[in-house]
């Protein structure tokens, strides 16, 4: 099975900041296709970088082909699925199961220890993004616990939809307290729009799915840029319509220590949170999901 943590990178020399653009653009990617899966970064690259964001993947299927996630385990980390379209049904080793909707936003909160499964409804389109988000030392060993927010639970501006965190009068009702905010925006054709980070913030990325982005005197297409660590403001506007995620946060102060699903901030603790996978695993709703959904 090919390494998760794998993906195509591209690096570019960061421009000056100017009166517009206050922040400059040190990384650039359009990622690594998997079939209907692009891999724009993963904790053995970007992830590096933009910590406690280590892992995203965007995700497109026209309903024709596009397969379901087979019963797998994660610890040390939360999982954050963004379903922009389509139906994705769901089960989780905390007991919980059900549908997505576009709209519905999905948090994985995985801890010592949790399995999770789902596939896309057959027959009809799906789009949408999964992020993966470094636990801090407090949490990477906590209980798994799971949330399925409706749309209508999402607080939006007009524009941005907050998915995760804070932004101004914004707030995710996601019951995570660390400093990070992720958007989902969409703006019309020559539509500008700024983003100020919290200033305790100092890591910042943007990915565009739809249209063209113009930020920092680059044009973004499909693909993710990552900005220069510090304070300053990110001024994007739109060529066409367009749409794109955008998260900053706190920066991580741990190393990625890596299995194959989990991220943890010491070897020792990833050991305990494989162990807690494998007693996860022994549970017999897991054991069933491991079986029905293998491929």
């Amino acid at each position: 099975m090919e390494n998760l943590f794998r993906t195509a990178t591209a690096y570019v020399i960061p421009e000056p900041p100017t009166a517009d653009v206050p922040r400059a653009i040190v990384h650039r990617t359009k990622g690594r296709k998997h079939g209907f899966i692009t891999r724009l970064f993963s904790p053995g690259d970007v992830g590096e970088m933009v910590k406690p964001f280590v892992f995203l993947d965007y995700f497109e299927s026209d309903g024709a082909g596009g397969r379901g996630f087979p019963a797998h385990p994660h610890s040390g980390i939360a999982t954050h699925t963004t379903l922009i379209r389509g139906t994705f049904d769901y089960g989780d080793s905390t007991g919980k199961a059900g549908s997505l909707v576009a709209g519905n936003v999905e948090w994985m909160q995985a801890g010592g220890g949790v399995w999770h499964w789902g596939s896309p409804r057959p027959g009809e389109p799906l789009r949408g993004y999964q992020l993966w988000i470094a636990l801090p030392a407090s949490l990477e060993q906590a209980p798994a616990e799971s949330h399925y927010i409706k749309s209508d639970q999402v607080e939006s501006d007009g524009k941005a939809r907050l998915l995760l965190g804070t932004y101004g009068s914004l707030h995710s009702p996601i019951p995570y307290q660390e400093p990070v905010t992720y958007l989902h925006v969409s703006l019309a054709d020559g539509e500008r729009w700024t983003f100020t980070p919290n200033p305790e913030h100092d890591v910042a990325w943007l990915a565009v799915n739809k249209g063209t982005l113009r930020t920092s005197g680059s044009e973004l297409q499909a693909e993710l840029a990552v900005f220069e660590e510090g304070g300053g403001a990110i001024v994007v506007q739109a060529r066409g319509d367009t749409e794109f995620v955008i998260g900053s946060a706190r920066k991580h102060p741990h190393p990625l220590v890596c299995g194959y699903y989990s991220v943890h901030t010491s070897n020792e603790a990833l050991v305990q949170g494989e162990q807690g996978i494998e007693q996860v695993a022994k549970l017999p709703a897991v054991k069933d999901a491991i079986r029905k959904t293998a491929r």
